[in-house]
């Protein structure tokens, strides 16, 4: 069996790779495999299946002779966060992050808040192909009224997380994608004394992802120009991930926020061995001006859970993705968009620096295109040999251009893509250079699978 678990949990199509008897079955096999009694904590984004996924994984912990916690609709954060401080056995968040509305996925996280290791995604693999014939699906109803006390202490947590800072006096527009963020950032931020407007704040599992959010900065950019605002913040569909954009409309990527937070707490000699953790998509400018003012850049394979991994193994405190996704030593190192917005907001105030300036204080980006090349099949399921030459290709590729331009190609672990990422100090190479390489690459990905 063709392992369910890709580079952040399971995740696929709704009623394709997604179904209700998967998550019944993960549900069944979680329980059975925690040694903990306590409860497991489950939550959600405001995808329409989430509902119906909900109470196919809750039968299935019942069948397991466990119990769970219903959080309902909420930030991915607030499970890892709530299963450390309420001493939870594990959690699951039932989401797709960025994806669009009819993907849905499972994150799965052990009892220290952290993802569950490989190791552990093989002994629930395992279970479920010893349980597929065999596995009777309970059907009696469960209440699944979701715990809000559990939600207020996950955001008292954020609002601590400010140190007693405020953001009285500054002016800030959200856009909460329709996702999980619609639960209570804007909440937040107004608690924390802070002027804001929210936009696409409904909890729209339609509309969750769609030309909005973090992958979508156009309604935001559109926002701001119509009600000016110091700062925006672009939330993705489960809110662990923002991209922030200034009064002019110049965009704060997690490069911009990695280099700037960085260099704050390397200022206060609190950034370990001056070493932050990104990945192979890292903008080849952040890593230059970075290294110019003394720090150490660690790249990693692209997915949150690599970049955690290189934090614990390097002790480093700071790491994260251009995406967005950032991991800080605040909260255990899980990427949580909100206190990241919070945080850049705090440094602001504090520094009494508007983010335009304090963005032009940053690097100067490499000019970088990511084109996606559509696939017809899931490169994940291919069988090895022809896996072997594709990879052999992407290498080939990679060294033939490897003088010019910085080029990366890999799978996307979501989606049937192949992503091809090409950087160069100017834009007229990287566009020509781009369409090269994603066209020689398309013609070989073809020739080898027909």
């Amino acid at each position: 069996m063709q392992s369910i678990f890709g580079t952040d949990g399971i995740r696929g199509r709704f009623n394709k790779e997604i179904t209700y008897s998967l998550a019944y079955k993960v549900g069944y096999a979680l329980g059975s495999n925690l040694e903990n009694n306590n409860p497991i904590l489950i939550g959600r984004d405001t995808r329409i299946s989430g509902d119906i996924l909900l109470q196919a994984i809750t039968k299935g912990i019942n069948a397991s002779g466990k119990k769970f916690i219903n959080l309902g609709i909420c930030p991915t954060p607030a499970i890892p966060f709530l299963i450390k401080q309420e001493k939870m056995s594990s959690g699951i968040m039932i989401s797709a992050s960025h994806n669009p509305p009819e993907y849905n996925g499972l994150k799965i996280f052990d009892h220290n808040g952290q993802k569950i290791t490989k190791n552990f995604e093989n002994k629930i693999q395992d279970l479920i192909q010893k349980q597929d014939q065999n596995l009777s699906i309970a059907t009696k109803e469960i209440s699944l009224q979701p715990n809000r006390e559990l939600m207020d202490i996950y955001m008292k947590s954020l609002i601590q997380s400010m140190g007693g800072e405020n953001l009285s006096g500054i002016k800030i527009i959200l856009d909460t994608c329709y996702g999980s963020a619609t639960t209570c950032a804007k909440t937040i931020f107004q608690n924390l004394g802070a002027d804001v407007r929210v936009i696409n704040n409904s909890k729209n599992g339609y509309k969750i992802n769609m030309n909005c959010g973090s992958t979508n900065l156009k309604p935001l950019k559109k926002a701001l120009e119509e009600n000016p605002a110091d700062m925006g913040f672009s939330f993705d569909g489960d809110a662990d991930r923002v991209i922030g954009i200034d009064s002019k409309g110049n965009v704060l990527d997690g490069d911009h926020i990695l280099f700037l937070w960085g260099r704050e707490l390397m200022e206060q000699k609190i950034l370990a061995n001056n070493l932050l953790i990104s990945t192979q998509m890292a903008n080849l400018g952040f890593e230059k001006a970075w290294n110019k003012i003394g720090g150490i850049l660690h790249r990693t394979d692209v997915g949150d859970k690599y970049v955690h991994d290189a934090i614990k193994e390097k002790r480093a405190v700071l790491g994260g993705e251009q995406s967005g996704h950032i991991l800080s030593e605040i909260n255990n190192f899980s990427g949580d968009g909100i206190l990241t917005a919070l945080q850049i907001a705090k440094y602001c105030k504090k520094k009494n620096i508007t983010l335009d300036n304090w963005l032009q204080s940053s690097f100067n980006p490499f000019p970088q295109k990511l084109t996606n090349i559509n696939l017809n099949f899931n490169i994940n399921k291919i069988n090895p040999k022809t896996k072997i030459l594709i990879d052999q290709t992407i290498e080939n590729l990679q060294k033939t251009y490897s003088e010019n331009c910085r080029v990366f190609i890999r799978p996307s672990g979501t989606e049937p893509l192949m992503r091809v990422l090409v950087e160069a100090k100017n834009q007229k190479k990287v566009d020509s250079l781009s369409s090269e390489i994603t066209n020689k690459l398309f013609i070989e990905i073809n020739k080898i699978i027909n």
